[in-house]
């Protein structure tokens, strides 16, 4: 189910590991996402779409600023996710 939710994730915005969670019928279990999430089988899943709760980046996903970047998100000074911007809401047009 966290694979899925995450396939549908458009370009240009992301998602929180605890959002994820929330979606998948699991509140509160948001490191529970964080590990499934590091053994995702799919390379072409948007991963790099997935930030936590403050916008922070995934600390050993080196490619994943570039990928947001090229997806038109755009880093903080301190290399976060303005989730006020980029947050995707499952309701939204993709």
């Amino acid at each position: 189910m966290v694979y899925d939710i995450v396939s549908q994730i458009p370009a240009g915005r992301v998602l929180t590991y605890g959002h994820i969670a929330s979606l998948a019928g699991w509140p509160n279990h948001s490191r529970l996402v964080g590990r499934i999430m590091r053994m995702a089988p799919d390379e072409s899943l948007p991963c790099h779409r997935v930030v936590n709760a403050s916008g922070r980046l995934a600390p050993h996903y080196p490619s994943q600023a570039a990928l947001l970047f090229d997806e038109g998100v755009v880093l903080s000074a301190t290399g976060k996710v303005s989730l006020k911007q980029y947050l995707w809401r499952a309701d939204e047009e993709c």
